[in-house]
């Protein structure tokens, strides 16, 4: 009796810990299920109390409706386009400048390295008027490159980086110098082969950066979906089946990109708390 007593305690605290994940969850979705859903209705439908829980028919009429509005596919496109090339930019450049502050020693490191992390505390509104200015006197301005390349100096990616490859072995990289290997065999060979979960949490996280970003581009040709989903609400009319269908579109690359790498993000992340 005194063993089944503490058995069935234990089976009544992890069935109680189940149920309040499962509406956790619930709670969690729903949101997104009811974006789903709205895309699929009128304004009318949307707005009704109680709301309607069920797919409804105006899907197509609501991408059509937002293709004449905003031009979708270029939206599309301009987000796609933006946020990829970024990620690819800011990974391989975070991952370079890490890697020299983690494993390379040179005069003044660690005071550069705090004034880098210094830098995290101005906002980047602050940066804004400079930049343009930048960006004008370059001839950039209504550019592509002048939404992508002011960005990706990223401090974040930096730390990220530099505090997952302190953990990395120095033997490895003193065997591949006596191998025959140079600095950037070195990395590109040795390194990134075993740090692809902190590269993965960093993809994920500037993509997913880029992809909300609002501030910035604000050029008619390329804006993206935040910006192009936000002019929506300065129009004479509020068509909320046209705004749910776009955000729902929005949503879903980074629900699959966060699906799809979900565990070198977390792995990656808590690599960064672990140090040599």
């Amino acid at each position: 009796m005194s063993k089944s007593k503490p058995n069935e305690a234990n089976i009544l605290v992890k069935s109680l810990i189940y149920v309040v994940l499962i509406i956790g969850v619930i709670i969690s979705i729903f949101p997104f299920y009811m974006m789903f859903v709205s895309a699929t209705h009128t304004s009318g439908e949307i707005l009704k109390v109680p709301p309607m829980l069920t797919v409804g028919s105006n899907l197509i009429k609501n991408y059509e409706t937002l293709q004449a509005d905003i031009n979708f596919w270029k939206v599309f496109f301009n987000s796609i386009f933006i946020a990829s090339v970024y990620t690819f930019l800011t990974v391989f450049l975070s991952s370079m400048a890490g890697y020299a502050f983690a494993k390379y020693n040179f005069k003044g490191k660690n005071l550069f390295f705090s004034l880098i992390l210094l830098l995290m505390m101005i906002p980047y509104q602050v940066l804004l008027v400079p930049q343009f200015i930048l960006m004008t006197k370059l001839g950039w301005v209504g550019t592509y490159q002048a939404i992508i390349l002011p960005g990706l100096a990223n401090i974040f990616g930096i730390f990220l980086m530099r505090q997952n490859m302190l953990s990395f072995p120095n033997a490895l990289i003193d065997a591949a110098r006596i191998d025959g290997l140079g600095e950037f065999g070195i990395f590109f060979k040795v390194v990134l082969p075993n740090v692809k979960a902190s590269l993965g949490a960093l993809a994920i996280y500037m993509f997913m950066s880029q992809w909300n970003s609002f501030m910035w581009p604000l050029i008619n040709n390329m804006y993206t979906f935040p910006v192009a989903l936000a002019q929506l609400n300065g129009t004479t009319r509020i068509d909320y089946g046209e705004i749910m269908f776009g955000a729902s579109m929005s949503a879903i690359p980074i629900i699959i990109v966060f699906l799809i790498f979900q565990r070198q993000f977390i792995s990656g992340i808590l690599g960064g708390a672990i140090k040599e």
